[in-house]
């Protein structure tokens, strides 16, 4: 039975996260009874103080409940609980502006997008908005901000490894943001990004152009917006850090469907964080990350006539109004 590295200092065994002489694990065994942790579990949760942070307090008691709980089912021992703060130790430090590992670990375990369809639910005022996804570990603050009609493509020669699959996938892209009573927004901005046909966004890959394929965009009077990109391209989760270790060990797809990710804003409306998916990918059922919905899977169209561009989408954006 293989080990694998976690952290940069733990290695965890496939089946019980401890590696065992003539690798062998032990012996089933019971769960430890709640009876053994109650005590314990009271004596955290009475800890809190009177002064503590409403919400804290309201969430704590729960938080260390079904934690205790979790470490009592699965009987965690030391060496595993060891590995696991290894990695989430290897998560922070990797982490920067540029990429986010502890959210990418969210992400692969699917609390992202609950987190994201609970906070949707709370603040919908009506089901008339586009629905949201998840923001993803590789968002940029200020990317550029740049005229309608203008290219995220940025340095594209012949000599870019995949400069023939861009010139295949060669996309205009336009649609307008709209609120939820069918008026158009103008001075919305949409902010986008994508990963390059390598499957690498720009901060991943020395290659590419700082803030490559990434773009703000304002909307005009008729709430439009334009812009030239690319049909968006599958993509594994990185293997180089802990979240995509974590995927082999649970053998798990470890690929994302094609995809392109907005940020939509507008003063007096609820900002949408979003993502949408070309119909044509082979990973929309089994996104590693559990962000595709219905509502979001586009079809790009063949696009005639426009030397910067072979397929044509238009999607519009619908923002709820702030309460």
């Amino acid at each position: 039975m293989e080990n694998f590295l976690i952290g940069k200092d733990a290695t965890l065994n496939l089946r019980m996260g401890i590696t065992f002489s003539n690798d062998q694990a032990p012996e089933e065994v019971q769960p430890t009874s709640a009876k053994d942790g109650q005590s314990l579990i009271d004596q955290v949760i009475a800890a809190t103080g009177p002064k503590a942070h409403p919400r804290l307090a309201q969430i704590m008691p729960s938080l260390v409940r079904h934690l205790h709980d979790f470490a009592r089912e699965v009987n965690l021992t030391v060496p595993e609980w060891k590995a696991a703060v290894d990695m989430l130790n290897e998560c922070g430090q990797i982490s920067n502006d540029r990429r986010n590992e502890t959210q990418l670990l969210c992400d692969i375990l699917g609390l992202e997008s609950l987190v994201d369809e609970i906070t949707s639910n709370l603040l919908a005022s009506s089901n008339a908005g586009t629905p949201s996804a998840v923001l993803g570990p590789f968002y940029r603050h200020n990317a550029p901000l740049l005229p309608n009609g203008s290219s995220i493509v940025k340095n594209l020669t012949p000599e870019t490894p995949w400069f023939s699959q861009a010139i295949a996938d060669s996309a205009y892209i336009t649609g307008r943001v709209l609120s939820t009573d069918g008026r158009p927004i103008p001075g919305a901005i949409v902010d986008t990004w994508l990963a390059a046909p390598n499957g690498l966004y720009e901060q991943q890959d020395e290659s590419q152009t700082d803030m490559n394929l990434r773009g703000r965009f304002k909307t005009d009077q008729d709430g439009r917006f334009a812009f030239y990109a690319l049909r968006p391209t599958s993509y594994p989760i990185p293997f180089d850090g802990p979240a995509g270790r974590f995927l082999t060990l649970l053998d798990r797809n470890p690929n994302r469907p094609g995809h392109i990710h907005f940020v939509v804003s507008a003063p007096r409306h609820r900002a949408l964080t979003t993502q949408i998916f070309d119909s044509r990918d082979k990973y929309l059922t089994e996104d590693a990350v559990f962000a595709v919905k219905d509502e979001l899977v586009v079809k790009f169209l063949p696009h005639k006539g426009d030397s910067k561009a072979r397929w044509y989408l238009e999607y519009d954006f619908v923002l709820s109004r702030e309460d």
